[in-house]
């Protein structure tokens, strides 16, 4: 507990402080993900599907968590409301460990669409990864303000404002990124990325990209 309360008494001097060193951590992890900096055990290609429909799953969870915790703190209803928002923060980060050990040990994929149909896919993936890396530290700082403040004092803080920003760019972001993994693995199919893609053909099992 006194630890626990040093935390809190650190994070409600200086949310800000707090918010950036938890927002570069996670924007590390990504970065060294995708620079093959951090180490990852390769996983197969059945666990890159599975994971990915794992992290369809969770961000519907999210999805829902900060649509009913919006609908909480509209009626009042303050300690609801927070649950279902740390609800919403957890989900996010198993999201992230999930995303993380899909993408450092397995492959990408590509959608198996054309013209009109690719561009509005590549449109939404793009805004569905804009919003997610820029959201983070919103995110993150409404997070903090409401872990280190009653409700009384959050009053006097920006919490209601980053909280509405967060909710619509993380909310947008979550609902995009749904959308494309409903494209990419249940309407049009897909074939691995890249050099991936060469090496699966060559000496990987049959996915099922071509008829999942």
């Amino acid at each position: 507990m006194a630890v626990a309360d040093r935390l809190q008494s650190r994070a409600r001097a200086r949310p800000r402080l707090v918010t950036a060193v938890v927002s570069l951590v996670g924007y590390a992890l990504v970065f060294g993900t995708f620079g093959g900096v951090l180490p990852f055990p390769t996983i197969s290609n059945e666990t890159v599907i599975f994971l990915s429909d794992a992290i369809a799953v969770v961000n519907a969870c999210a999805l829902t968590a900060i649509l009913v915790g919006v609908y909480f703190i509209k009626n009042g209803e303050v300690r609801k409301h927070r649950a279902a928002m740390l609800t919403s923060f957890a989900l996010i980060m198993a999201f992230l460990v999930l995303y993380l050990l899909k993408v450092g040990g397995g492959f990408e994929k590509a959608i198996l669409a054309e013209g009109v149909v690719w561009w509005a896919y590549i449109l939404m993936l793009a805004v569905h990864v804009l919003l997610s890396a820029v959201s983070v530290p919103v995110v993150v700082h409404a997070v903090v303000l409401g872990l280190s403040h009653t409700p009384a004092e959050l009053r006097e803080t920006a919490h209601a404002r980053v909280g509405r920003i967060a909710v619509a760019a993380w909310g947008l972001s979550l609902f995009l990124g749904l959308v494309t993994y409903v494209m990419l693995n249940h309407v049009y199919g897909w074939v691995p990325r890249g050099e991936a893609a060469l090496l699966l053909a060559a000496v990987g099992p049959k996915l099922p990209a071509l008829g999942e």
